[in-house]
């Protein structure tokens, strides 16, 4: 009956995204205004529904109904209760139902609260997110039901990935659908204002917290991401190039440049070309990415390997989509006007070099993702990583560090570079140093060689805006940009550390052997079977100590055996200093009785992640700083008009 309902829940749903979008598009014409009234109630309620739907499937996951197809597919009923829940969206239907329950809920959210555009402006605004939300209904109801029925209805399911039997599960696709709806509605805000052509700043100043929100959401999904990969995978790394891993990548990439663009034309009235191009850009990269994840052309530790025929029916979306809106971008970019012009050395001109240089690197990262797929297609094998990835990327990265550090220095409009010099001699000092004390006292590989210099002097040129100004009466945007910037140089120093300083040591011990990894000294004492609630293990005791002398930490890497579906996982240990992290695996069993160790010691690499949030920190500093300043316009734009109304009726009752 749940399974029913929620089925019901998203026809009803689909339904009303149709009247939504109908009656958006018949307000843009001379006689359609009948339907313009409803838009905005049908939205709300059409995000309401498809909650319901959401909240149906959850519930049949938690219960574990194995009488609804995708819960006997994807769960079990020894899983904790933790993993049953997450498990409604660790597979390709209950993810595609979160994604269309993140949409219909922002876009009701946007009905309900956005008032500062023209309303002929917002109802194509609700048109364009009813059109994208159409094709994902009807994919979920005609290609992907994730309330199908099983009849009869297994004794057991079949049980979760044991890779996504974790709490990343619960926090890292959330985010990262969050950061792509976001960019869904940035997406028809850029519809609705070239259909109307109203490409201004009040354009920009609605569309502005849902860019930044997104943006916050996917850097905290690709920094959970991330680590979830780090310390799940028992590889030893953060980042691989996985083509999903470049599909999260890619919309925020676009996502960046977009951000600057939109609080340009925002607050000074230019880039007006550049953030309605973006904006479609951004999305139609969070499209592309999710063709990659689903269509089944990928093999990937995290991609849903579904039939041909649904990855079809994606494309044939991504074509509707990103089509329609470049045919409709290539009709209206010429009417849009220039807006305020300004030098090339000023702060908007050091964000139009630093936009370039993010789709620059995006072209290289989409090149890189798309090429193996091309060539396979043509019968060749080719294989693209980091050997093309780092370099390629570091040659837009690096110029466009030197702009992040100098841009938020310059003024608006003009500017010359004589006046931000001298406070850049510090930065520039920094910079130089390390790259001395690199060559003295370490070898480093040219990439981290340069990130680790600038890094140091990009986290001191990040604080300069707060030079000579009032801390307190310091707007909070200005403290955003500043964390983010300072987050930036953090994460750089910790990826260049981690590239330049790590050691790796693979080698077999037996209990109460000692080897020695960087400044670890690390003893086998034991190893005990132990069980879970759906798995066994075989737990590894380790004895570690830290340089010469100390106490002596216990680490407790696993090998784990779960028998719903039946898998064997490596469940890593790692211990975290200020400078660094020790990493253990624990491997198989050798014909002499000596147990594999897999150990890393790698400085400084919780700087990355750290960084990661830092970014996602100076992202909520800006977007409260907005909200709050939109809130009181708002407040002091009511009390003009209170005030004229008032004025009116004196005046009326005088005559």
């Amino acid at each position: 009956m749940i399974a029913e309902l929620g089925l019901a829940a998203l026809w009803l749903a689909a339904a009303l995204a149709t009247l939504q979008l109908l009656g958006g598009a018949l307000a843009q014409t001379e006689r359609g205004g009948a339907l313009a009234g409803v838009v905005r109630p049908v939205a709300v309620v059409q995000g309401l529904l498809v909650l319901v739907a959401f909240a149906c499937l959850i519930y049949v996951f938690a219960v574990t109904d194995l009488s609804v197809k995708l819960v006997a597919l994807n769960s079990h009923s020894m899983k904790p209760l933790i993993f049953k829940i997450a498990g409604a969206w660790g597979n390709h239907e209950g993810s595609m139902l979160l994604w269309v329950t993140v949409m219909g809920l922002a876009g009701g959210f946007v009905a309900l609260i956005e008032r500062r555009l023209p309303e002929r402006t917002m109802l194509a605004t609700l048109a364009g997110q009813a059109f994208v939300s159409l094709g994902f209904y009807a994919f979920l109801l005609i290609a992907s039901n994730p309330f199908e029925r099983l009849s009869p209805a297994p004794a057991e399911g079949q049980g979760l990935n044991p890779l996504l039997q974790d709490l990343g599960l619960a926090f890292h696709p959330p985010t990262l659908y969050l950061g792509y709806v976001g960019l869904s509605i940035a997406f028809s805000f850029a519809i609705g204002a070239l259909v109307t052509r109203e490409v201004g700043p009040a354009f920009a100043r609605a569309m502005r917290p849902w860019v930044l929100g997104a943006w916050i959401f996917l850097t905290l999904g690709i920094t959970a991401g991330s680590y979830w990969a780090y310390y799940e995978l028992g590889w030893g790394g953060w980042w691989f190039w996985d083509p999903v891993e470049n599909a999260s990548l890619m919309p925020w990439l676009a996502a960046t440049a977009l951000l600057h663009s939109v609080s340009v034309l925002a607050s000074r009235d230019a880039l007006r070309i550049w953030t309605v191009m973006l904006g479609v850009v951004a999305f139609s990269m969070s499209m592309v990415g999710t063709f990659l994840v689903r269509s089944g052309i990928l093999t990937s530790v995290h991609a849903f390997a579904v039939d041909p025929e649904r990855g079809s029916f994606i494309l044939a979306l991504l074509a509707i989509n990103i089509g329609s809106a470049l045919v409709l971008f290539a009709l209206r970019a010429g009417t849009v006007s220039e807006g305020e012009r300004f030098a090339p050395i000023s702060r908007e001109g050091a964000l139009v070099i630093n936009n370039v240089l993010l789709c620059a690197i995006l072209g290289i990262v989409l090149f890189g993702t798309l090429y193996p797929l091309l060539a396979e297609a043509m019968g060749a094998q080719v294989s693209v990583g980091p050997p093309y990835f780092n370099p390629m990327s570091a040659l837009f990265a690096l110029p466009m560090l030197l702009v992040l550090a100098v841009g938020p220095m310059l003024r608006w409009r003009r500017d010359t570079f004589a006046r931000v010099g001298k406070a850049l001699v510090i930065p520039a000092m920094l910079v130089v140093a390390m790259g001395i004390g690199l060559v003295v006292f370490a070898k480093v590989a040219l990439l981290p060689f340069l990130g680790l210099a600038m890094g140091v002097g990009l986290a001191w040129a990040s604080v300069l805006p707060l030079r000579g100004r009032n801390l307190r009466r310091l707007p909070l945007a200005v403290w955003g940009m500043v964390f983010a910037h300072f987050g930036i140089a953090v994460a750089l120093i910790g990826m260049s550390s981690e590239s330049a300083f790590s050691v790796e040591k693979l080698v077999a011990v037996e209990v109460g052997d000692t080897t020695q990894v960087g400044p670890w000294k690390v003893r086998l004492a034991g190893i005990e079977p132990i069980a879970g609630p759906n798995w066994t293990a075989l737990e590894a005791d380790l004895a570690v100590i830290y340089g010469t002398d100390g106490a002596p930490t216990q680490l407790t890497p696993q090998s784990r055996t779960f028998w719903a579906p039946p898998q064997n996982t490596a469940e890593s240990a790692l211990l975290t200093r200020w400078n660094g992290q020790l990493y253990a695996v624990l491997g198989g069993e050798a014909d002499d009785g000596r147990w594999q160790l897999r150990l890393w010691w790698k400085p400084f690499v919780p700087l990355i992640w750290i960084g990661g949030v830092l970014i996602a920190l100076g992202g909520l500093l800006a977007l409260l700083g907005r909200v709050a300043n939109d809130v009181r316009r708002g407040v002091a734009s009511d009390r003009i008009a209170d005030r004229r109304e008032g004025q009116r009726e004196l005046e009326e009752s005088r005559s």
